[in-house]
């Protein structure tokens, strides 16, 4: 898990092949203008959801976790608040791993919790598992999907 600043996001493109793509497209200034929904960049292995979402706080944020995909959650707007825990020290699983949609939940509570404000954002590789939307209130995000192979 990484927490950074949008413009300290060279540091991280050695992580991985397609993180230099991902950052360029959430540097595009048109980024806050984009529809809610999925956009594709580089078909399956690189795309973004763009939500404005309403936040569910820290009780009803749920720990989810992600087998396929690494997420970069980047805030357009407003804060997010994001739990953590690492997914070898969850115990309970809540919904099962669906592979088709490459998300599963945990019952268990995160053990840090992370403040995430506009032009930040916070990477999970599939070892984390993450609670976003942990916040009270509205908030714009892009969350950027990078195939893990």
């Amino acid at each position: 898990m990484i927490v950074d600043k949008l413009e300290n996001c060279r540091r991280y493109v050695a992580l991985h092949s397609l993180f230099n793509k991902a950052f360029d497209f959430l540097r595009e200034p048109g980024l806050s203008q984009l529809a809610d929904g999925k956009h594709e960049i580089i078909g399956k292995q690189l795309f973004v959801l763009i939500a404005r979402d309403t936040g569910r706080g820290r009780e009803n944020a749920m720990l989810e976790f992600h087998r396929k995909y690494i997420d970069i959650q980047f805030v357009i707007g407003n804060e997010d608040v994001i739990g953590w825990k690492p997914t070898s020290d969850c115990q309970r699983i809540s919904q099962p791993y669906d592979a088709e949609r490459d998300l599963g939940f945990f019952f268990d509570r995160p053990i840090t919790w992370l403040s995430v404000p506009a032009g930040a954002y916070a990477i999970f590789f599939p070892e984390d598992a993450h609670a976003p939307l942990g916040v009270d209130g509205n908030i714009h995000k892009a969350v950027v999907k990078i195939a893990v192979e």
